[in-house]
């Protein structure tokens, strides 16, 4: 499937005046929503689909900046809002209970929705969290250098505007285990997508997401230690930027966990090892 197949698959919804980009398996099954990573798009589950819809009716949008969804180019693009587009959605789509998988920059969204779940600010049964290859500990992630240089708001814009497919596919490679599992049509796709609708020109203003993670340290991670939703963390062994530390700290802070390895995969599992890592979601 490419990019443009996965456009067929999904439909625009107006939310909160801005336009977001979903794909809904729809049916009667339990609900899985999923919140995707940066600087890519709910395409990046398109191998995992078929495996998850098999228990879940899968909901996934594009955060507005990403993918198909809107990229206003005057707009905060703060995790808060992105939360509170993401709850809006869910409720437009009148879901009452849901799991949540979150993995990377989504992991952040996730937190902060676990943060008003906590104070009874949800009208949303979340019944289990799944946490996947997010550097929410930000203290331990190993940023690689065109990460630090896009959050920084002296060189971010600069960067985003000189940025070439190159730079950016080699950044992806990078955080592959096996740089081969990744296909040239899907670096293609994945840049594509970057570049949609103006992407490029927002780019900076989404790094910002790392300087939050460092504001907001003590509300997001004081969610996790105090919820009493049973979370599983799925973490490959071989991710070079949410390294296995992270993990590790989440495994001893979250009161009721599950840690599960993935052996041989990078920052991107649903990609590299789709199979393998579907069976421990599903696990």
């Amino acid at each position: 499937m490419n990019a443009k197949e996965w456009k067929s698959k999904g439909e625009f919804i107006s939310i909160n005046g801005k336009t977001i980009f979903v794909v809904d398996t729809r049916g009667s099954k339990e609900v899985l929503v999923i919140l995707h990573g940066y600087p890519t798009s709910s395409f990046d589950y398109y191998k995992v689909l078929p495996y998850l819809s098999e228990k879940y009716r899968v909901i996934i949008h594009d955060h507005l900046g990403f993918g198909y969804s809107e990229k206003p180019l005057n707009y905060s693009y703060s995790l808060i809002e992105q939360a509170d587009i993401a709850i809006q959605l869910w409720k437009f789509l009148k879901i009452t209970q849901v799991t949540v998988l979150a993995h990377d920059y989504g992991t952040s969204i996730a937190t902060e929705i676990i943060a008003r779940h906590n104070q009874n600010q949800l009208s949303l049964n979340i019944k289990e969290l799944i946490l996947c290859n997010g550097s929410m500990h930000i203290e331990l992630a190993k940023l690689r250098t065109i990460q630090k240089l896009l959050k920084n708001k002296y060189t971010g814009k600069l960067v985003a505007k000189i940025a070439t497919q190159t730079i950016f596919n080699r950044n992806i490679k990078n955080i592959y285990f096996d740089s081969s599992k990744i296909s040239k049509n899907e670096l293609n796709d994945m840049w594509f997508l970057l570049e949609y609708n103006g992407g490029r020109k927002v780019i900076h203003l989404l790094s910002n997401y790392i300087n939050e993670r460092y504001f907001y340290w003590h509300r997001w991670i004081g969610a996790l230690k105090d919820t009493s939703i049973f979370t599983k963390i799925v973490w490959p062994t071989h991710d070079p930027i949410a390294v296995k530390a992270i993990a590790d700290q989440l495994h001893q802070e979250i009161p009721n966990n599950n840690l599960l390895w993935l052996k041989n995969s990078g920052h991107f599992p649903m990609l590299e090892s789709p199979k393998e890592w579907s069976n421990l979601i599903l696990n």
